[in-house]
């Protein structure tokens, strides 16, 4: 995975988390010291709550490791282009709308729109390009979305 914003937000994920334990514990820590002071009943109830914490962790590791694993399929780029696309008949109510994932994967809707009908068209992109001919509108959409 070296996508940077991919990498950066696992991080910030992380730190919330560690943050939020330490957190915890210190509050823990001044409430844990029992007024009979019996200090080895507060380092277990301290073990058993980390041991929790423990055990929540790793019941997130493999639902991470499915997140990161579908993260290049899910849609992060989009573009939306809007035309006429009968010359001045509509009032510029066409529009190509490009939907792509961080493999420049996805498709682009067209939807042609004229005083008495539309028209709905989708094509399929792989890597950045259409898998048949784009309109130059389509083409157009695809280029924005990716555009970084």
């Amino acid at each position: 995975m070296s996508d940077p914003g991919v990498i950066i937000g696992l991080a910030a994920v992380a730190l919330v988390i560690l943050v939020g334990i330490q957190v915890l514990l210190i509050g823990r820590k001044v409430s844990a010291v029992p007024p009979d002071g019996n200090i080895y009943e507060a380092l277990r109830a301290i073990d058993t709550d980390l041991a929790s914490v423990e055990a929540a962790i790793e019941d997130l590791r493999p639902r991470l490791r499915n997140v990161e694993a579908r993260l290049p399929g899910a849609l992060c780029f989009s573009a939306v282009v809007t035309y006429d696309a009968y010359g001045n008949i509509a009032g510029n109510l066409s529009r190509s709308v490009a939907l792509l994932n961080e493999r420049r994967d996805g498709l682009v809707l067209t939807i042609l729109v004229g005083r008495n009908d539309s028209t709905f068209y989708t094509k399929m992109v792989r890597g950045g390009r259409g898998t048949e001919a784009l309109s130059p509108e389509e083409q157009e959409a695809v280029r924005r979305a990716v555009e970084i």
